[in-house]
């Protein structure tokens, strides 16, 4: 059994390791490292409230450490009565005005800040010639992935969100079956996502992910909405807007077919067999039952937390819910004439999925 005196160092040494641990963080994942004017602001306020709450506990404790001090029993004698202050207007008018004057520095920033977030007014403004001057985005959370639908652009995706840096992007959240929360760590707060009722807000993303070690921001759903709630994850591509108006062209076109033989036989499999929930063309395609599948291979993971290659692919479409339990994909049996995908048949659709980009 661990000794007293040992205990405590390991509590000191954890302490140590926890105060330090609590500054490092991944630039595209992390709350702490503010990537748009959004998460500027909720972190100002973090701060604010945090500066606060230091003030007072440093205050409580030095009040309290001067009490132990000055009134101990080897000191003052077992029979001595401190001075009596009961009734003091001082002391009230002191114990009451502070409060009262902490809780107006957060409220009055917090009121604000909200107040300015929730502005979406600018959302349906258009211009002379009835284009919308902003970017809104349709966000549908679902069992366990993410739908993008770009309404004036009329093209839609799925588990990769790409927008503009250096502007608001609206957003339209709502859910096809149970609540989720769509959030972004690093650029702003989470919002729920409700399958009664469209929640609306706006984010701005001032960094171009290209810049990040992993080429993306990270998204997560901040609502526990199932077995697989931890891996519903979802990717962020941001663009300066030039490149994104390309990307936007792009998707716009018409998706050519493949030119390798293996991408081929991999078409016509999926033709057969999974055509029916997933659409392989972004503009004006119906939404499917499943992800929208146009930009496969330009995403960078595989069911939005797996390693994006043919391997891992494979491994999905062969049984998906050992990897995500839960989720809606069907067994290879249920669409393969009740027999699994043979070694050839999950090479020919890997190398088909793989070849669906629009990025160059």
């Amino acid at each position: 059994m661990m000794k007293g005196p040992k205990k405590w160092r390991l509590f000191a040494l954890m302490t140590a390791l926890l105060v330090f641990l609590s500054g490092c963080g991944r630039e595209e994942i992390s709350t702490l490292i503010p990537a748009g004017k959004v998460a500027q602001d909720q972190f100002n306020l973090l701060i604010l409230s945090s500066i606060v709450m230091l003030f007072v506990i440093v205050v409580v404790t030095i009040i309290y450490v001067l009490a132990i001090v000055k009134f101990r029993r080897s000191k003052v004698g077992e029979d001595m009565i401190p001075e009596q202050v009961e009734g003091s207007a001082r002391l009230e008018f002191i114990w009451t005005a502070i409060p009262i004057v902490l809780l107006l520095i957060l409220a009055v920033p917090t009121v604000y800040s909200t107040f300015d977030l929730a502005d979406v007014t600018a959302m349906d403004a258009q211009n002379e010639d009835g284009v919308a001057e902003n970017l809104t985005v349709n966000v549908t959370g679902k069992l366990y992935w993410w739908e993008f639908e770009y309404p004036e652009q009329e093209i839609r995706t799925a588990q990769e969100l790409v927008v503009p840096t250096g502007e608001r992007v609206y957003f339209n959240l709502i859910a096809a079956d149970v609540k989720h929360s769509f959030w972004i760590p690093s650029v702003g707060g989470k919002l729920d996502v409700n399958p009664e009722n469209v929640n609306t807000f706006y984010l701005e993303f001032d960094k171009e992910s290209s810049e990040l070690e992993e080429g993306v921001y990270f998204g997560k759903c901040a609502e526990l909405c199932g077995p697989s709630h931890a891996l519903m994850d979802f990717k962020v591509k941001t663009l300066n807007r030039e490149d994104f108006d390309a990307w936007v062209a792009a998707m716009q076109e018409e998706q050519a077919a493949p030119t390798e033989t293996l991408a081929q036989e991999g078409q016509e499999i999926f033709e057969q067999s999974c055509i029916s929930c997933h659409a392989v063309n972004s503009a004006g395609a119906p939404t499917g039952f499943g992800p929208n599948l146009t930009t496969f291979g330009d995403r960078t993971t595989i069911a939005g937390f797996m390693e994006h290659d043919e391997e891992t692919l494979k491994n999905w479409i062969a049984d998906p819910q050992q990897y995500k339990p839960g989720n809606l994909m069907p067994a290879p049996e249920e669409i393969n004439n009740g027999e699994p995908f043979s070694d050839q048949e999950l090479d020919a659709l890997a190398a088909y999925l793989m070849s669906l980009k629009v990025e160059e």
